[in-house]
């Protein structure tokens, strides 16, 4: 799941929506609604995006919150270590091998740790 996928299920669920009555609502397919919500669909284009944002009127904060959230919850990534030290390759190559390893409480310290870098 990417925090996307969790924010559009929250929005959805405090206002009491079914999955089927959004994707009606916008026009879109309830596979691909559950597939937003569940990460197996990556980033939803910009015009998604707004069209969601419009569909549950949110304004300002709410809104910039959720585009920022969406930027977070690519589920493919590259890291370009073109120019970068050896060291920050393999740090790269390492992350993106292990990742599928690492349990709840290793993320959260990674996360601190880059918090504090």
């Amino acid at each position: 799941m990417t925090p996307f996928g969790l924010k559009l299920r929250e929005l959805r669920k405090q206002r009491g929506i079914s999955q089927k009555q959004m994707a009606e609502d916008l026009h879109i397919s309830a596979a691909y609604l559950s597939a937003l919500e569940h990460g197996k669909r990556g980033v939803p284009s910009w015009q998604m995006l707004q069209r969601i944002i419009h569909y549950f009127n949110i304004i300002w904060d709410e809104a910039e919150e959720l585009v920022e959230i969406a930027g977070l919850s690519r589920t493919k990534t590259q890291i370009n270590t073109i120019g970068l030290s050896a060291k920050a390759n393999i740090l790269a190559n390492r992350f993106a091998t292990e990742i599928p390893n690492f349990k709840e409480h290793d993320i959260d310290r990674m996360l601190e740790l880059l918090d504090d870098i």
